[in-house]
């Protein structure tokens, strides 16, 4: 799964001489969190929803109205947004762009070509509506939860022992004591025994729980 696949394409811009009234503005009406800010085509920061209010004056200030009309006319774009850019490639791996996030702890990141183009804009919000799709959340079935020997053919046993049920998804969350855990979705035909031909199996199911289709 490509980021370009799940970003969102050809985002609204701002420039760094945009006012900032008039950026919040435009976020306001479109509902969005994050601008990216360009130069002509190329990229030069991005402010957030958030820096444009954490620019506004306090609202104990003593300043007039017409002064503080004068002053937030004058405060650009260019003065509050972040750079450099912590930026994604639209041929990378979403997982990849979502440990990018989390490492950098930014909420979204402008999507670049390979030739350094803005092409879109990719959010937590994305990387979580590509999750539930892998995981097939809106498939319904059964989720099974299983420990499994950290070895070579422990997930070839258990996708053997689900049988005639069809696996929608599985993941894994690490290693524990020697054990691998997996969560493995499945749906169709015994599909609600499927539990017990994996415990039969010899493998350990540590929940088994139906889930509705959404």
């Amino acid at each position: 799964m490509l980021v370009r696949d799940w970003m969102t394409p050809a985002p609204h811009t701002v420039q760094p001489d945009t006012p900032v009234l008039e950026a919040l503005k435009l976020m306001t009406e479109k509902g969005f969190r994050r601008l990216p800010v360009m130069q002509g085509s190329k990229l030069v920061g991005i402010v957030t929803a958030k820096d444009l209010k954490d620019a506004m004056p306090s609202k104990a200030t003593t300043l007039s109205v017409w002064e503080l009309n004068y002053l937030l006319s004058k405060l650009t774009v260019s003065e509050v947004m972040a750079r450099p850019v912590i930026t994604a490639r639209e041929d990378e791996h979403m997982e990849d762009a979502a440990l990018r996030l989390q490492e950098h702890r930014v909420g979204g990141m402008p999507v670049l070509s390979s030739s350094g183009e803005l092409r879109g804009i990719i959010t937590i919000t994305d990387v979580l509506r590509a999750f539930i799709e892998i995981m097939g959340l809106k498939e319904g079935g059964y989720r099974l939860t299983l420990d499994m020997p950290d070895v070579p053919g422990s997930l070839e046993r258990a996708a053997g022992a689900v049988k005639p049920s069809n696996i929608m998804s599985v993941a894994t969350a690490g290693s524990r004591g020697g054990n691998r855990r997996f969560v493995m979705r499945v749906v169709g035909e015994g599909a609600r025994s499927a539990a017990d031909r994996v415990s039969a199996a010899g493998i350990e199911v540590v929940e088994a729980q139906e889930k509705t289709p959404s």
